[in-house]
């Protein structure tokens, strides 16, 4: 009967530290899910961000460009040239159908 109750003891002790491993794992993966929801957030943030100042970049860019006197001419030319481009494709599409 003492080996019994000895196997019964190693058995509960060994319940027990697996159970206290669950409870430390769940903690654990309770925090990872909050750290990983606050660092979608952030990432979320600064993709906003990011596609802010690419916006503020082209601006500047047109701006820049068009600022410029002899460029002003060019880029008319270019948005003429690239309208006659679409007309061009917009009567293939009609055609088409």
């Amino acid at each position: 009967m003492a080996d019994l109750s000895i196997i019964v003891s190693e058995i509960e002790t060994k319940l027990r530290k697996l159970i206290d491993e669950k409870n430390q794992l769940a903690k654990e993966n309770k925090r990872l899910a909050e750290e990983n929801a606050a660092l979608d957030q952030e990432n979320l943030a600064l993709r906003r961000s990011v596609t802010e100042l690419q916006d503020k970049i082209n601006k500047s860019t047109i701006v820049n460009a068009l600022d410029n006197e002899g460029e002003v001419e060019e880029g008319r030319r270019l948005i003429k040239e690239l309208v006659r481009e679409i007309d061009r494709c917009v009567s293939i599409l009609n055609s088409k159908e």
